[in-house]
């Protein structure tokens, strides 16, 4: 019998201005763990740089009950292109020694999967192929995930790696492996429907009390600033029964505590599919609390979606309302209506939800917002009683916010990714003054006055 090929799994550190656990955690690399793990060629080994519970830390990390907490970081040299930005530039996530340390203790691996989500993350990618190479010579790399399927160019001349995958990882790499591992015992299977996707790895965690789902992938909607329908090009979602199940699994195998929704569009098309689920979890009575990092859209909460909402135990609302500008919104945001935040907050409210616990997502620093606008926004949210979250803006290769950018000579089409960084914006001339940038955050931590 052949030996098992060793393939190591890594989520590379982020480097940036600012990092926070916000229910982060490399689902598309755990879903490539799990189709892998179903062939017995294969023995994994996993690296997580953000494993905020590891042993070897040193010191317990700060984590709130829902799951969210800090990372620990080292502050780095920033790069040159940054230099504008008055912030502080850090690696976020296990030591460096550790990472080394975790290397020593593992075989020779045959093949290294990486991936990268934010575009602007990529120096974290550089610094684990540099240290893979030093370690382990040239073993084939290969890097997937968000930056290189919307960067690819950039990622191969960029970050080291021998193959660039781009798009939803799991519809693919048993052919690539197949390929680069000359493995002929390797399956050929395309997994034609996210049903058919073997449920993550999550058991490669440390700490499972917290854990995602995706029920759905991509977004049917078309909004200036979003990579959705880039990185998906059709919208799908998952058969209500499947999601109860896996929640299920979670709940009894990892005995699991939080469940967070990764979903760009968990209520679209709801009697459908967020109701029957939603309606199977009360059901099933299970003691857990659920979460919407990602945004809700707030035309789809009416009276039965707030009783579910609250039956089911969710704690933490996030609606993406995005602005109050009505030609914002119909410039960039289609999915949003005038009167649909004041319908939502009322329904949500009826059903025992406090307004000050409900937050609102609104984006800053899209190009050619006016400043008025942004703070106009703020301050109806304000009126209505619900907390405003910035959502600072990213341009994002391919979307029209971007096109725009290239065009109109604020952004070269083959800017260093690193000008992506949200927080870059108030510095580079197409939005709001770093002066407005501050006095809208201080707006938003102020007390609110009757």
């Amino acid at each position: 019998m052949p030996s098992k090929k060793d393939i190591l799994l890594i989520n590379p550190w982020i480097c940036d201005f600012t990092a926070y656990d916000f229910w982060l955690n490399p689902l598309g690399l755990l879903y490539i763990a799990a189709i892998l793990k179903k062939h017995s060629g294969f023995s994994l080994h996993f690296i997580d740089c953000l494993d905020r519970h590891h042993p070897l830390l040193g010191r317990k990390l700060k984590t709130k009950p829902n799951g969210r907490g800090t990372f620990l970081k080292e502050e780095v040299a920033k790069p040159s292109v940054l230099k504008d930005v008055p912030r502080k530039y850090s690696r976020y996530g296990i030591p460096l020694k550790l990472f080394l340390h975790e290397l020593e203790h593992l075989p020779s691996p045959d093949l290294v999967l990486i991936t990268c989500t934010m575009t602007y993350w990529y120096p974290g990618v550089q610094l684990v192929v540099e240290l893979i190479r030093k370690r382990f010579g040239q073993v084939p790399v290969i890097l997937g995930g968000v930056y290189p399927t919307l960067m690819p160019e950039h990622a191969k001349g960029s970050c080291g790696a021998d193959i660039i995958f781009q798009g939803p990882g799991e519809r693919g790499i048993l052919p690539l492996l197949r390929e680069v591992l000359g493995d002929n015992s390797c399956p050929e299977h395309q997994f034609e429907t996210l049903d058919e996707i073997p449920w993550p790895a999550f058991e490669l965690l440390r700490n499972k009390k917290t854990l995602p789902v995706l029920t759905s992938r991509g977004c049917p909607f078309k909004c200036s600033f979003c990579a959705a329908p880039l990185l998906c090009k059709n919208f799908e979602q998952r058969m209500p029964s499947s999601v109860v199940s896996e929640i299920e699994y979670n709940f009894k195998k990892h005995e699991i505590r939080n469940v967070v929704f990764y979903d760009d569009t968990l209520l679209f098309k709801k009697n459908s599919h967020v109701f029957p689920f939603l309606k199977e979890i009360i059901k099933k009575n299970l003691p857990l609390v659920f979460h919407t990092p990602n945004g809700l859209h707030v035309k789809e909460i009416d009276s039965e979606m707030a009783s579910l909402f609250k039956a089911a135990n969710f704690q933490s609302l996030f609606l993406s309302q995005e602005s109050l500008d009505k030609n914002l919104l119909a410039k960039a945001c289609p999915k949003v209506s005038e009167g649909d935040l004041e319908k939502a907050l009322v329904y949500l409210e009826k059903e025992g939800y406090s307004r000050q616990g409900i937050n609102v997502y609104l984006m800053v620093g899209l190009p050619g917002q006016d400043i008025s606008c942004i703070r106009e926004s703020i301050l109806h949210v304000r009126r209505l009683g619900a907390r405003t979250r910035l959502a600072y803006f990213s341009p994002i290769p391919g979307t029209e916010e971007w096109q725009y950018l290239v065009e109109n000579g604020f952004l070269a089409r083959d800017a260093d990714p690193l000008l992506h960084n949200k927080l870059t914006f108030p510095y580079l001339g197409w939005s709001v003054s770093p002066q407005d940038f501050e006095s809208v955050k201080e707006m938003v931590n102020s007390p609110i006055v009757a």
